[in-house]
């Protein structure tokens, strides 16, 4: 497994500005969390989707690969870091 957070510069309100991804081994996303310009997000994993996010259908490129648009900014994170940042979006459902 692998986990990214992309930073996603761009003035549409209806796209995220973030992006958390669980990648599995297979290079597919596993779980997913994306946070809105306006504090809103959505959340996707093999057994759910909500806020209208979704896992992608194709394999998550590398970083160098994503970074070479400059309007992404990727960065590997920790298996930790995203299960906080997963777990802190979750118990946002249950509020």
């Amino acid at each position: 497994m692998r986990y990214l957070k992309v930073k996603w510069i761009h003035d549409e309100i209806d796209d995220p500005v973030l992006i958390y991804s669980e990648i599995g081994d297979d290079d597919y996303e596993q779980r997913k969390i994306e946070v809105y310009p306006d504090n809103s997000f959505g959340l996707a994993s093999l057994d759910f989707e909500f806020g209208g996010s979704g896992l992608g259908d194709a394999p998550v490129p590398g970083t160098k690969e994503i970074e070479a648009d400059p309007q992404f900014l990727p960065v590997e994170i920790s298996m930790e870091e995203f299960e906080r940042i997963w777990k802190e979006y979750t118990t946002n459902l249950k509020t």
